[in-house]
């Protein structure tokens, strides 16, 4: 039986609540046609390409060269390594810290330190990839060339540190969450068993938090795959097979965004941009996918 408050209108009430349903139905379903419509689009775009380029070709070729005046190559593999590399490059720097970071704002910092530090840290995510970009090409690049007497600092490697702040706010604030919503039970049996805090954190915390800490790493990852803006100003964008993080990249996102203004529709170049949007939208998906799978299964093991 259906319990009003008093003077309230049920049939009013009831239209309201339906309405809200089918708003938010509605809003859902236009974000999955949106989502669908892209994915479709890429699809049927890109898919063009390999009437002309094999797909195995297409993917192993080390050689991305659509403007050569003999023979044009459409390889994408060293593309696919300087993405790996900067995205990869720039977890190991983040993970670390991120977690580091974590614990100490739900574990060890003092209330009014928490309140000063998190929104700095959630501050970090609303700069803009082009501000970002612009203090790694005027101050880290000099920087990391100086230090490990380079040429120049357009690298991997600084790509990989512009990039790891970027996604720094992502694995701080999922990783602090989680820790925080975690039973105060789980804290108070550790410390009543003799365990130090460093054991209570490492032995009865991480523990249950892993897999929301994971899923904050892979949100983190899909972050760092898409990124286009920063890694363009920093990478270098060198066409070449990279061999170590000092050197140059073109990750797929900047190769698409230096190159799609100036081919023509419709050309075969202008498919394979679309194909290698196809490649990176399909990798983002299995990483969102994946991340979700890890959310559902963190919420279903420990229910508080």
């Amino acid at each position: 039986m259906t319990h009003y408050w008093p003077g309230s209108n049920p049939r009013s009430r009831d239209i309201k609540e339906k309405s809200i349903k089918y708003f938010f139905s509605i809003i859902s379903i236009t974000a999955l046609v949106i989502l669908l419509g892209i994915f479709i689009f890429l699809l049927v775009t890109g898919s063009k390409t390999f009437s002309e380029v094999s797909l195995l070709d297409f993917l192993s070729g080390s050689d991305w060269n659509p403007t050569a005046y003999s023979t044009p190559k459409y390889g994408i593999l060293s593309l696919i390594v300087g993405t790996l590399m900067v995205t990869f490059g720039a977890l190991a720097i983040a993970i670390p810290i991120g977690i580091a970071s974590a614990i100490y704002l739900a574990e060890i910092a003092k209330p009014k330190v928490r309140e000063a530090i998190k929104p700095v840290v959630e501050m970090i995510a609303g700069i803009p990839s082009v501000v970002l970009g612009l203090i790694g090409l005027l101050v880290l690049s000099p920087l990391i060339a100086r230090i490990f007497s380079l040429s120049h600092g357009l690298n991997a490697l600084t790509a990989s540190i512009v990039v790891a702040v970027m996604i720094l706010p992502t694995i701080i604030s999922i990783s602090e969450d989680v820790l925080t919503s975690l039973p105060k039970d789980f804290r108070e049996a550790s410390l009543a068993l003799g365990s130090t805090k460093w054991q209570m954190i490492r032995m009865a915390l991480l523990p249950p938090a892993l897999s929301g800490i994971v899923a904050a790493i892979m949100l983190g990852l899909g972050r760092a795959v898409g990124e286009t803006m920063a890694v363009l100003m920093v990478a270098g964008n060198s066409r070449a097979m990279p061999h170590s993080f000092f050197d140059p990249v073109r990750p797929m996102t900047a190769n698409i965004a230096i190159e799609i203004k100036e081919v023509v529709q419709g050309s075969l170049h202008y498919n394979s941009l679309f194909a290698i949007g196809l490649v990176l939208f399909i990798l983002t998906f299995l990483v969102n996918l994946i991340s979700d799978l890890i959310l559902e299964r963190q919420s279903r093991r420990y229910k508080w």
